[in-house]
C-alpha cells in the first residue's frame, strides 16, 4: 500500500457531442487548444504545479488519441516509480464489460486504485476545462472549514445558470443546497466540477450509491445532494480566475481567442504556473518577407506568407500568398490556399481552404467550422 495525502481523479471520458466534428474520433479533453496543447494539458498542469503526483485518468470515449497523448506523464513530471498519471478505461469484471454509466459510477469503479494509496484526500477533476488554479489552497480551505467536501465555485453570468449545478450558501461559505441546472437560480455561484472530498466521506457515499438502483451515479445530482442532506459539512471555495468549460464550437472558439485579449484571459506566459504539453517535435514556425501578423498565436512548424490577424494559428499551419485570415482557428496542419479568406471560423486539423475560397463573413456572428472533407457547417449562437 502506498500511502498519500492527496490524489487526483480525472474525468475524461466524455464524449463531447456539441463540439460536433471535432469530437467524431476524439474524446473532448483531447481536443487541441491554444495553439500547442489539448484540453486536458490544463488539469495535468495543475496537478503537476499543485505538486500532485498520484492521478488516475478515467477514460471512455474515443480514448485513443488521449492515451498517446498523455502516454506516461512525462511532460507533467507523473512519470513516477511511486504513485505517477494511469489510464483508467472501463474493464471486464465477473460480470463483463461495464461501461461507466456516470461521473460518480466512473470513480467508484477505480475504488481498488484509490484503496492502492490509502489517500486522506480524493480530488475529483474534470479533464474537459480550461483553467490555472493551485489546488493546494483549495485544499488549506477544506481542512481549515473541517469540511467532508469542498466544491470549487465561480460566479456565471445569471443568464447562463441553467447550464451548471448552482450552489445555495450561508455566509461563511457553508453549502445548504445544491440545485442542479435550475430554471430559475437563486444565485450564481456555479459548481466547476472541482470537489475536494475526504476519502473516506466519499468511499461510503459511493458505495451507497452504487447500490441504489434510481440513482443516476453522477456527482452532481447524487452524491453531493446526498452529502448535504446528511448533514455533513459541504463547503463552497470560491475561485476569482479564467475558467472556462468548452461545451460548444463558440464556447471553444471563445476560448482560443481569448488568448489574445487584451487584457489576456489567460496568460500562458506565466512562468511561476507553466502549461505543460507533449513535445511533437516540429520545427520553427516561418513568416515570409510580405506576410502580415498582427495579434496572433503563431505556432511551431507554421508557414505564413499572407495575412493572419486576431487569430490562433496551430502547429505546422500554412497561409499561402495573398490569403487572409481574421477572427479564426486554424487547427494543426491545416493549409489555407492563394487569396482566399477565412473570417469567423474553426479550420479543422488537416483542412484545406482552396486558392480563392471565401469561408465566412466578419459582419457574421455565426462560427463557421469548416470540416476534415471540405465540408462548411454553419455552426449558430
Amino acid at each position: 500500500m502506498i500511502n498519500k495525502e492527496v490524489i487526483a481523479m480525472i474525468l475524461a471520458g466524455g464524449q463531447g457531442s456539441r463540439l460536433t466534428k471535432l469530437t467524431t474520433n476524439n474524446a473532448k479533453p483531447a481536443v487541441p487548444y491554444g495553439g500547442m496543447y489539448r484540453i486536458i494539458d490544463f488539469t495535468l498542469s495543475n496537478c503537476s504545479n499543485s505538486g500532485i503526483y498520484t492521478v488516475g485518468i478515467l477514460t471512455q470515449y474515443q480514448h485513443l488519441l488521449l492515451n498517446s497523448h498523455v502516454g506516461i506523464g512525462e511532460p507533467w513530471d507523473l512519470d513516477r516509480k511511486q504513485g505517477g498519471v494511469k489510464l483508467l478505461p472501463p474493464y471486464m469484471n465477473k460480470e463483463g464489460v461495464r461501461w461507466y454509466s456516470g461521473t460518480a459510477n466512473a470513480v467508484y469503479e477505480n475504488m481498488t486504485f484509490m484503496d492502492m494509496h490509502s489517500p486522506e484526500y480524493v480530488v475529483i477533476l474534470s479533464g474537459d476545462h480550461i483553467y490555472k488554479m493551485d489546488y493546494n489552497r483549495m485544499l488549506d480551505f477544506h481542512k481549515e472549514k473541517g469540511a467532508d467536501v469542498t466544491l470549487s465555485v465561480i460566479e456565471v453570468p445569471w443568464e447562463e445558470t441553467h447550464r451548471f449545478g448552482i450552489l445555495n450558501t450561508l455566509e461563511d461559505g457553508e453549502i445548504y443546497e445544491f440545485d442542479e441546472k435550475p430554471a430559475k437560480a437563486k444565485n450564481n455561484l456555479a459548481s466547476m466540477g472541482v470537489y475536494i472530498f475526504n476519502y473516506k466521506v466519499l468511499r461510503k457515499f459511493l458505495r451507497e450509491d452504487a447500490a441504489d438502483e434510481d440513482s443516476a451515479h453522477d456527482f452532481g445530482r447524487n452524491i453531493i445532494p446526498k452529502i448535504i442532506a446528511a448533514g455533513l459539512r459541504a463547503y463552497a471555495y470560491r475561485f476569482d480566475g479564467y475558467w472556462k468549460d468548452v461545451g460548444t464550437i463558440e464556447s471553444y472558439w471563445e476560448a482560443n481567442l481569448d488568448l489574445i485579449k487584451e487584457p489576456i484571459g489567460l496568460n500562458l506566459f506565466d512562468d511561476a504556473w507553466k502549461i505543460y504539453s507533449k513535445n511533437y517535435n516540429v520545427p520553427p514556425q516561418y513568416i515570409g518577407p510580405r506576410a502580415i501578423v498582427e495579434d496572433s498565436l503563431i505556432n511551431e512548424g507554421s508557414v505564413i506568407f499572407g495575412t493572419i490577424r486576431n487569430s490562433v494559428a496551430f502547429t505546422e499551419v500554412t497561409i499561402e500568398e495573398e490569403a487572409e485570415v481574421v477572427n479564426s482557428v486554424i487547427l494543426p496542419k491545416a493549409r489555407i490556399g492563394k487569396g482566399a479568406r477565412v473570417y469567423n471560423a474553426i479550420v479543422m486539423e488537416s483542412s484545406i481552404i482552396e486558392a480563392g475560397t471565401v469561408v465566412g463573413d466578419l459582419g457574421d456572428k455565426n462560427i463557421l467550422l469548416v470540416g476534415d472533407e471540405h465540408h462548411l457547417e454553419l455552426i449558430e449562437d
